[in-house]
């Protein structure tokens, strides 16, 4: 087999193709391409698509399909400017190294610490949609007593070895792959009239306000939550650091998620505008799955809890790999000396125990919101999270245009994957992400999620200056 090296002033060159990655910082490499892939999708579709949908669709109406579109020409910018990196840095620190290596420390503090607070967020909107759904079936229980069982399950799942994580995450994650294949398949055949079912057409798409009843404005202003359902894309590359021969499945696996994610998302949404009303699939509350509402108002009998099932396994699928990815980041801090060194330490069985138990902190905040203030919960969640992303995705773009400068046209060139026309559309990224997040002091909601954010920044900046201080001092 020819021998391909990649390098990188300060880098170790990749071995042989067909030689496996050494096994670093403790953590094992035994996530193969098919797992990496489903973490990935199972990471991305959750909350976004079956819950937060319901707001979308609310600011935009039909017209939310361009909305989704727009956010997956974001989506596919990002996934190949971090299919270059983590090809040449396949590590668990993901894009806060490459910030590290080519902005400054700061930049890669920052980023590992944002994303990981933001994950462990999401884990908590997550587990509050997983109470919501289980009260379609048993309204009388209350959220917490669902959150505090699932939860438990999942933190046993995570302290398992990665592999098994894995494994599992594959086939939950192809639980709601399927469903939403086969919602797609259904919804076709009601909107055409396949058999003997009366044809749905198109004339919701139209009717009740036309396409675009909020104007431009609604399909930019929905922009703000649809851009980060494409929010999983990143996760290919913190699993790099586990990942069997990463310079061979990480490209591959970046191909497969974005490109099924943007099927998944685009068509899925325009399958349930076209089923039903759009002032009836988005609920004034989030009480429920548009999806499941969809079906519901088809009138196909059991398919509204079928769906609700999904969609539930959707959201635990969700919480599943966000533990993932914010115990790894949490561990990529210990391990850099930014973070408590215990929380760079891994178990026996390579799995960073330690952050782990710090990452149920969203459960343990979305268990809190469930019991005192259930309605409000999800919203107060997940707006806090947007910023927060928005300000990952940012840096992950700024990292890549500092990145190209410093590799070499022959190492280029010699990449499996890499993003076309540079600097045009890392450029275009920066400029999108920038203006949504300008955007979201205009949706209800999500006023107060930059301005948090402002704040916490501060906070883990004068963090960064104490670990900073205590590292110098000790060389």
């Amino acid at each position: 087999m020819t021998e391909r090296k990649v390098s990188v002033a300060g880098t170790a060159p990749l071995e042989q193709v067909s030689t496996p990655m050494p096994e670093v910082e403790g953590l094992h490499r035994r996530l193969g391409q098919r797992q990496l892939t489903m973490m990935a999708i199972g990471g991305a579709i959750g909350v976004g698509l079956f819950l937060g949908s319901s707001v979308t669709i609310r600011l935009a109406g039909p017209a939310v399909i361009l909305s989704y579109l727009l956010g997956a020409f974001i989506a596919l910018i990002m996934s190949y400017a971090l299919a270059e990196m983590a090809v040449i840095h396949p590590v668990a620190g993901a894009f806060g190294v490459y910030a590290e290596k080519y902005l400054n420390p700061w930049a890669g503090f920052s980023v590992r610490a944002t994303y990981a607070v933001a994950q462990i967020i999401a884990i908590g909107a997550e587990v509050t949609a997983a109470g919501i759904y289980i009260s379609f079936w048993f309204p009388a229980v209350p959220q917490w007593i669902w959150l505090v069982l699932v939860s438990a399950a999942l933190v046993a799942l995570n302290s398992m070895q990665v592999n098994r994580l894995g494994e599992f995450e594959y086939w939950f994650a192809m639980i709601k792959v399927a469903a939403i294949v086969t919602f797609i398949i259904v919804g076709l055949s009601m909107i055409f009239g396949v058999g003997a079912r009366h044809a749905i057409g198109l004339a919701n798409l139209t009717q009740h306000g036309g396409f675009l009843p909020g104007g431009w404005k609604g399909v930019w202003l929905s922009l703000t939550i649809t851009v980060t359902s494409y929010m999983g894309v990143e996760i290919i590359a913190v699993t790099a650091g586990e990942a069997q021969r990463p310079e061979v499945t990480i490209p591959r696996a970046m191909r497969n998620i974005v490109y099924r994610l943007i099927g998944f998302y685009v068509l899925a949404i325009a399958i349930m505008v076209t089923m039903v009303p759009w002032n009836q699939a988005s609920s004034s509350t989030l009480s429920g799955s548009p999806f499941v509402a969809a079906f519901t108002a088809a009138r196909i009998p059991f398919a509204a809890g079928t769906m609700n099932f999904v969609v539930l396994t959707a959201a635990l699928s969700s919480v599943n790999t966000n533990l993932y990815l914010s115990t790894r980041m949490l561990f990529s801090l210990g391990r850099g000396g930014y973070a408590p060194e215990w929380m760079g330490k891994v178990s026996s069985n390579g799995v960073p125990h330690r952050s782990l138990l710090v990452s149920t902190a969203g459960i343990i905040a979305a268990i809190l919101l469930a019991i005192f203030a259930p309605r409000n919960a999800f919203l107060m969640l997940y707006g806090t999270a947007v910023a927060g992303m928005l300000f990952v995705w940012l840096v992950i773009l700024n990292t890549h245009l500092r990145f190209r400068k410093a590799i070499t046209g022959e190492r280029l060139l010699s990449l499996p994957m890499r993003l076309r026309a540079h600097p045009l559309f890392t450029l275009t990224g920066i400029l999108l992400l920038f203006a949504i997040a300008v955007t979201t002091f205009f949706v209800d909601g999500l006023q107060w999620s930059v301005p948090a954010f402002l704040v916490f920044l501060g906070i883990i900046s004068l963090l960064y200056l104490q670990a900073w201080r205590r590292k110098e001092s000790t060389r």
